[in-house]
């Protein structure tokens, strides 16, 4: 299993247009497309209350190279994206991460 963690830091104020984005819109499509997420998370006590964590899980670099692509490319979502967004960008930038669980780890 890989687990990809993503990292949204939003334009300030714009945190909760990108919760309710994802609530009400990603999450749908994102079922459409098989992709599986196993949380979201906000800080509550950090150096930044603009940022967005969240992981999805992958059974290989394939899988998430198809379903990644078939949902970034999805007229919904660009169409979803763009109206999002009609006041200016949500989020100013972005690291992504693909993890590989070690062999003590509880998550495989």
């Amino acid at each position: 299993m890989i687990h990809e963690l993503r990292i949204y830091h939003c334009m300030p104020g714009r945190i909760a247009d990108l919760n309710n984005r994802f609530a009400n819109i990603t999450l749908k499509i994102w079922e459409k497309h098989g992709i599986r997420q196993v949380g979201f998370w906000t800080v509550l006590i950090g150096p930044s209350n603009h940022a967005l964590y969240y992981m999805l899980e992958w059974e290989s670099l394939a899988e998430r190279e198809q379903k990644w692509n078939a949902f970034a490319s999805d007229p919904e979502w660009l169409a979803a994206r763009a109206k999002t967004e009609a006041q200016g960008a949500i989020v100013q930038h972005l690291e992504n991460y693909m993890l590989t669980p070690t062999t003590y780890s509880k998550i495989k």
